[in-house]
């Protein structure tokens, strides 16, 4: 592996093998490496949890880290994305993660040499937060084979769906989709389209999604009001769910639009396990990139 832009970059080995990594990286997996190396964080959209977990993962790993955004960057007084983080190449970053409202952005960046990770693009992907969902999911039912996963909300704009329905069907996973029409995507979702009502009582794994409403033009949508009523997890619809299924959301969470306040914490949560696991699972990426060596354990997930 020698970037990590799409999932479709990792062999169904290569991830098992950061998946394997980011469960070990719970215990003292890595001791501080020196010379220290240095990486960048490239942010060109705003981010919470993705930005902070990498920088803790950085942090844990002993790697120096330069952090950059829109603001700070030489990027809004016109320089080239390519140019960047060529720059950064040049002054001895050794890997740049890189998060952009632009879709595909890292076609720019063919002829640069270290490693770039995709820490979203855009509506395009977002594989770290795939890697996390994966490592969560496999925590809770050990395979992926079998299982029904259903991808609730805004189909369309979310990074989030398009690469997490795309490996979990390679994994051997059922997935469905649900939410308003006009947020389908038959690219996305191939026909596997079912009511709120029929994903409840079939999913083990909910996976809620915030509306993108920065990627919306001008388009009139229900008040959150109406759409948690019509399209959110509910209450109600919480109790019709099977005993052993789990609710997930990459956030930011919207309270009581896609989700009921009360169900973010409750028992059948894993919300803030992802957020969790997205640290364990950007430091196994960065450890395969910068080839950082360990002991690794394997064990296959499908």
């Amino acid at each position: 592996m020698k970037h990590l832009r799409t999932l479709n970059d990792l062999t169904i080995n290569e991830l098992e093998d950061i998946l394997n990594m980011a469960k070990q990286m719970e215990g003292n997996f890595f001791q501080q490496h020196y010379p220290p190396v240095t990486v960048a964080n490239l942010f060109l959209e705003p981010s919470t949890r993705t930005k902070c977990s990498f920088q803790v993962a950085q942090n844990e790993l002993g790697l120096h880290a330069i952090t950059l955004d829109e603001s700070s960057s030489s990027v809004q007084k016109g320089e080239t994305l390519y140019d960047t983080v060529r720059t950064l190449e040049a002054i001895g970053c050794k890997a740049v993660i890189i998060r952009s409202s632009q879709k595909a952005y890292y076609k720019e960046l063919e002829n640069i040499t270290i490693p770039v990770i995709n820490a979203g693009d855009g509506a395009g992907d977002h594989p770290t937060q795939s890697l996390l969902d994966l490592l969560t999911i496999q925590q809770e039912f050990v395979i992926f084979q079998g299982l029904d996963i259903v991808i609730s909300g805004d189909i369309r704009h979310s990074r989030v769906a398009r690469t997490n329905a795309d490996i979990l069907r390679k994994l051997g996973a059922n997935v469905f989709f649900t939410g308003p029409e006009e947020w389908m995507d038959p690219a996305i979702t191939k026909g596997n389209v079912i009511t709120i009502d029929e994903a409840v009582e079939k999913a083990h794994v909910m996976m809620m999604l915030r509306i993108q409403t920065e990627r919306h033009q001008n388009e009139e949508g229900l008040s959150n009001e109406e759409y948690h009523m019509k399209y959110g997890l509910t209450l109600e619809r919480e109790k019709r769910m099977l005993p052993e299924a789990i609710i997930m959301h990459p956030a930011p969470v919207n309270r009581d639009v896609e989700i009921a306040d009360e169900l973010v914490e409750c028992s059948r949560s894993r919300i803030f396990k992802q957020m969790k696991n997205g640290v364990l699972a950007r430091k196994a990426v960065l450890a395969s990139l910068l080839n950082l060596k360990g002991e690794k354990q394997y064990a296959h997930i499908i």
